[in-house]
């Protein structure tokens, strides 16, 4: 796996993902987050799927979103996800998510790795060459 710590996602806004003003449901900006994790994992040369049939999970045990404009159907997004900080324990990432540059919403998560039975474990060498504090 390479150090990548940074990845763009573009995500279209389809019409099934929007509330009754038209605008993007609150809901899938989560949706989109996890979107975003998943890809900047892949492109790092990692598999959440042979994680976790390894015995390891991250799960989300911190979530927000901030929202500073609305993204509406047909709006093609930018969803840039960061890693921004690694304990032995969590990861933490943050989101932005833009149109045509203008930031919509920024959003942070921090995630836990655990085993089948939910007890807390160390984080594989999920990221070479980034030191957990």
């Amino acid at each position: 796996m390479s150090t990548i710590l940074q990845h763009d996602l573009d995500i279209r806004v389809r019409y099934a993902e929007t509330d009754a003003m038209g605008f993007l449901h609150h809901s899938n900006y989560f949706v989109f987050f996890e979107m975003g994790r998943t890809e900047l994992f892949r492109a790092q040369g990692g598999s959440y799927r042979v994680m976790e049939e390894q015995g390891l999970f991250l799960v989300v045990v911190k979530i927000e979103c901030h929202f500073k404009a609305p993204a509406r159907y047909d709006d093609l997004l930018t969803l840039t996800t960061k890693i921004a900080r690694v304990t032995p324990v969590k990861l933490e990432h943050e989101y932005e998510i833009r149109r045509n540059g203008e930031l919509l919403t920024t959003g942070r998560s921090t995630l836990a790795c655990i085993d089948r039975n939910g007890r807390v474990q160390r984080i594989p060498e999920v990221i070479p060459g980034l030191e957990s504090e």
